[in-house]
C-alpha cells in the first residue's frame, strides 16, 4: 500500500484487517511481518524558510531532495542522518520520515543532538485512523513538543509520519580532523575526553582501532585553523598527530557515519549505547574474533561478530543498550532486534502503545525502541 495523502493513509490504516509493516524507503530494515504500508507517496517540500531555519516536508520526501534544497542555501540537517545502505545491503530511497521514525543520528549528535532534537512538529495517522497534529512549524510556536519526541525513535508503532517540520542549521565554511595515532581503547577514549572538554567546539570524536582516535573541527576557515593548533596541543601527549584537510576529513566522517568499515564483511552488526567511559570494559568482552568501532566519543559502538554471537549476554554485567542491526531472519527472531526492556518500562510502553495503537495493526520487527 503505498497512499498519496495523508487521508488515504488514514483510510488504509482504519480499515487495516491484519498487521501493517510501516516503511518509509525501505532501507533501514526494520519493518516487520505484514502488509507493507509505505509512506513514500507523501512527498514534497510544503515550506522551507532559510531565514527562519525551518522546514516542513512530507514524510516520504526523499532525504537528497532535502539536502539538496539545503545545500542551495549554505545550509543543512545538523544532526547527520546515517544511510544504512551500504551496511545493510539494501535498496531504495531514505526519506526524513524514516530517518525521524528511528532518530537517526550521526556524529555530530554529540555536539548538536539527536535527530528528535531538530523536529518542531509533526503529523501522523495513529493505529486507529486518526490524523493528529502536534508541535508547530516555526520554533518560536512549539507546542506538545513532548509528544513530537516521542514519535520520533517509535518506528512506526505509535504512529505512521505524514509530515515533519524540523529545524535546520547553516553550514560551516570549513571544517577539519586529527588522528592521533594511538590503537589503545583506554587511551583513544580518554583523548577523545579530553578533546570533547575543551573549549574548542569538537563536533565529532571516534575511534578506528586500525586508524587511532578522530576529533573534527568546523566553522569559519580561521576559527578551524585557531582552534585545530590549539586542539593539537593538547591532544599532543596521547601520540602523534595527523591532520586532515576539508576533503579528506569529509570522507573519513562518512566512513564512520555509515560504519564503512564493516561493509561487505560478513556477521552480524551490532550498534552498543554506553556511558563513553564503560566503552573499554565493553570493547574487553567483545569475542577475540569481533571487530568494533567506537563513536560519540565512545558512547556508540559498533560491533561486527559471527553470526548468532549474543552480544548483550556479554555485555550483562555493565550498563548498555545493544540493538541487532544486521542479521538474518532467524538470528533476529532468536535474539530479538531492540534491547529487552525492564519490567517497569515495558509497562509503559505497553501502555503508550495501546493508546495511540489499541488494535496493534502498526508493527516493527522488534519491540519498540523510542
Amino acid at each position: 500500500m503505498k497512499p498519496q495523502s495523508e487521508e488515504e493513509l488514514a483510510g488504509m490504516i482504519a480499515g487495516a484487517e491484519g498487521p501493517l509493516a510501516v516503511q518509509g524507503g525501505g532501507t533501514r530494515g526494520f519493518a516487520g511481518a505484514g502488509e507493507v504500508l509505505s509512506s513514500a507517496g507523501l512527498s514534497g517540500i510544503a515550506l522551507y524558510e532559510p531565514g527562519a531555519l525551518t522546514l516542513v516536508a512530507g514524510a516520504g520526501t526523499p532525504l537528497a531532495e532535502i539536502k539538496a534544497a539545503l545545500a542551495a542555501e549554505n545550509q543543512r540537517l545538523a544532526f547527520e542522518p546515517m544511510d544504512h545502505r551500504a551496511l545493510l545491503g539494501t535498496t531504495g530511497t531514505p526519506t526524513i520520515g524514516g530517518v525521524m521514525s528511528a532518530n537517526v543520528s550521526g556524529p555530530r549528535r554529540i555536539a548538536v543532538g539527536a535527530a528528535r532534537d531538530f523536529a518542531l512538529g509533526v503529523r501522523f495517522v495513529d493505529g486507529s485512523g486518526r490524523i493528529v497534529k502536534n508541535g508547530g512549524r516555526v520554533m518560536k510556536n512549539v507546542t506538545g513538543y513532548d509528544l513530537v519526541k516521542l514519535l520520533c525513535g517509535s518506528f512506526g508503532t505509535l504512529g505512521v509520519l505524514s509530515e515533519v517540520a524540523m529545524k535546520v542549521l547553516p553550514a560551516p565554511e570549513t571544517e577539519a580532523s586529527l588522528v592521533i595515532g594511538t590503537t589503545d581503547v583506554e587511551r583513544a577514549v580518554a583523548a577523545l575526553s579530553r578533546g570533547l572538554g575543551s573549549a574548542f567546539e569538537v563536533t565529532g570524536a571516534a575511534f578506528l582501532p586500525d586508524r587511532g582516535a578522530v576529533v573534527r573541527i568546523e566553522g569559519f576557515e580561521a576559527s578551524v585553523a585557531y582552534r585545530l593548533g590549539a586542539l593539537e596541543g593538547v591532544l599532543s601527549s596521547f601520540g602523534g598527530i595527523e591532520r586532515l584537510d576539508a576533503a579528506a576529513s569529509r570522507i573519513l566522517w562518512q566512513d564512520v557515519r555509515d560504519v564503512q568499515r564493516f561493509v561487505g564483511r560478513a556477521g552480524d552488526v551490532w550498534r552498543v549505547s554506553v556511558k563513553p567511559s564503560d566503552a573499554p570494559a565493553v570493547v574487553a568482552t567483545l569475542p577475540e574474533d569481533a571487530d568494533y568501532a567506537l563513536d560519540w566519543g565512545g558512547g556508540l559502538i559498533w560491533v561486527l561478530c559471527v553470526e548468532g554471537t549474543d552480544l548483550r549476554a556479554r555485555i550483562a554485567p555493565l550498563s548498555g543498550h545493544a540493538t541487532l542491526v544486521r542479521a538474518d531472519a532467524q538470528v533476529r527472531t532468536q535474539l530479538g532486534v531492540f534491547h529487552p526492556e525492564s519490567p517497569a518500562l515495558a509497562a509503559l510502553t505497553n501502555g503508550v502503545r495501546a493508546r495511540f495503537d489499541p488494535r496493534g495493526v502498526l508493527t516493527t520487527s522488534g519491540k519498540m525502541a523510542a
